[in-house]
């Protein structure tokens, strides 16, 4: 269980599902599809659904078309945006304030890119004490083996891996499939 007290409550954390982020990554397709199905799940049970755009100077500028998410994921009015310059969903972020006010102690997260933000917000989650659920086949990431890193479906292999096994005084970390995602308990 969560660290943080009177938290109860779990949210469903979509990360940087934005045109330029998943253009061309490692079954995209699929994993968008799957992250529909826990957004539609998330509503349906009145999870609150939480969504996190990166932004910076360069590629994604707000209001791009590339910072856009992608248009098969259409954020409902009312569900938070969360705008963020780095790699983990907290840093320097309003996250952890509307998470705080929706009493949420449990993150069940999904989105991308899987070997940079996912685990930097991963470890971000489990080191503020909240309870950290990874969807295993609904994350992703590019190609990054020119510069030495092991092939996409590889690095979310691994990532799956230690975040079934990881562990934390107090919280739970742990992977669920999408079509096992339970937003009321732990996997």
């Amino acid at each position: 269980m969560s660290t943080l007290g009177n938290r109860p409550n779990t949210a469903l954390l979509v990360i940087d599902v934005q045109n330029d982020v998943v253009e061309g990554n490692h079954e995209r397709d699929v994993v968008v599809a799957n992250i529909g199905s826990l957004v539609d799940k998330a509503r349906r049970e009145q999870v609150p659904v939480i969504w996190v755009q990166q932004f910076d100077d360069e590629r994604l500028t707000k209001g791009s078309d590339g910072w856009r998410i992608v248009p098969e994921l259409v954020p409902a009015g009312g569900e938070p945006l969360i705008d963020k310059s780095y790699a983990d969903s907290f840093e320097e972020t309003t996250l952890e304030a509307v998470l705080s006010g929706l009493g949420v102690g449990r993150l069940v997260v999904a989105g991308a890119q899987t070997d940079e933000c996912i685990r930097s917000t991963l470890h971000g989650a489990i080191v503020r004490g909240y309870d950290a659920i990874l969807v295993s086949d609904a994350h992703t990431t590019e190609d990054q083996t020119e510069w030495g890193a092991p092939p996409p479906g590889q690095v979310i292999a691994h990532t799956n891996l230690y975040w079934t096994y990881h562990k934390a005084p107090g919280r739970t970390a742990g992977t669920v499939e999408t079509k096992n995602a339970d937003f009321t308990t732990t996997p």
